[in-house]
């Protein structure tokens, strides 16, 4: 697995320990991790930290053009939320655990300029659906399916 998956993945299981949502996002520069988050809404009782969104602020104030060389890994499709902060800050590269489970607005993304790899990494697949199947009540609050 990508090292830098696997960091996702690594905060993703942080987020599960910590009772909320299996989601870990990491922000990367020039090979570096500069950036860590996992999804925080049950934590914090926060509608907006999701993995991607917190990953970004923990990275701390940066400027755009720092983010115009920085790759953002996710374990789970980024929602219309996160992906927009991506196009916002202007990353050009974000590389997807997996969209099986669920499917943020790729094609969108795409769109604009942003290249993404999708790994459909069978880690990340069963994590999700595990978790949307304990817990289908936590998963279906925030993503309304």
């Amino acid at each position: 697995m990508d090292p830098f998956l696997q960091a996702a993945m690594d905060e993703a299981r942080k987020g599960l320990a910590a009772g909320g949502i299996p989601i870990g996002s990491i922000l990367v520069l020039d090979g570096k991790i500069i950036g860590r988050g996992h999804n925080q809404r049950v934590q914090h009782g926060s509608v907006i930290h999701h993995a991607e969104m917190n990953c970004l602020e923990n990275a701390g104030r940066l400027k755009a053009s720092v983010y115009a060389r920085c790759i953002l890994y996710s374990t789970l499709s980024p929602c219309p939320m996160c992906s927009g902060a991506a196009l916002l800050y202007k990353i050009p590269r974000i590389v997807i655990g997996e969209n099986v489970t669920f499917q943020g607005p790729e094609n969108y993304v795409r769109s604009q300029g942003v290249q993404l790899e999708i790994l459909n990494d069978p880690a990340c697949i069963r994590m999700m659906r595990d978790f949307i199947k304990a817990r289908p009540e936590l998963w279906n609050e925030d993503i309304s399916v």
